[in-house]
């Protein structure tokens, strides 16, 4: 797994990447939540671990910021804290938050909670993989929408990504349909 820390003490760093490398995950490592949230933008990482507390964004706002982008696939995010307390995680939760750590943090803990995770990411891919599945008729094409009403394909396409269509015809389909066509209309004129 593709795996972002954003944590601001070197040492705290040093030691939660040796961890996730030991299990076998991709890390990117940022000291700040500032260019954490560019390392973000660069990278598709699947888990941010962030410190609660950094300079320039902390970890709350960097929460903030990645859910608002909205993206189709979601990252998973753990907030390292000193902090405790069910107000903090609360607070926490609200930002956007899916799981807390303690500092200092626990390598089994991690693992455990790296489990979590990685179910609940692959959960989520599996059910955008069946939200991606259109039911189509496979005689006329059209499409049966989420109020189980049948719509031709075109309008359904534009319906759902404001695209327009423009008709042609493919040299598969011309060759194969249109020619046969054309020669029986000229030995019909004969």
């Amino acid at each position: 797994m593709k795996i972002l820390i954003a944590e601001d003490d070197a040492i705290s760093c040093v030691a939660l990447t040796e961890s996730l490398r030991r299990l076998g995950h991709q890390v990117f490592t940022a000291d700040n939540g500032r260019d954490a949230w560019g390392v973000f933008q660069e990278q598709n990482v699947q888990l941010l671990i962030s410190d609660w507390m950094m300079p320039y964004i902390d970890g709350l706002e960097l929460c903030r910021m990645i859910r608002s982008e909205n993206r189709n696939r979601y990252t998973y995010i753990i907030l390292l804290t000193a902090l405790g307390g069910k107000g903090s995680y609360l607070e926490g939760m609200k930002a956007g938050a899916d799981d807390f750590i303690t500092k200092p943090f626990d390598a089994e803990e991690l693992e455990a909670r790296l489990r979590v995770a990685d179910r609940i990411l692959s959960l989520q891919a599996e059910v955008k993989q069946l939200e991606g599945l259109l039911p189509i008729c496979s005689y006329c094409r059209r499409i049966r929408d989420r109020s189980n009403h049948w719509t031709g394909l075109e309008e359904y396409v534009a319906k759902q990504t404001d695209a327009s269509f423009s008709h042609s015809i493919c040299p598969d389909c011309y060759e194969s349909k249109m020619v046969p066509n054309l020669e029986e209309l000229k030995r019909g004129q004969q």
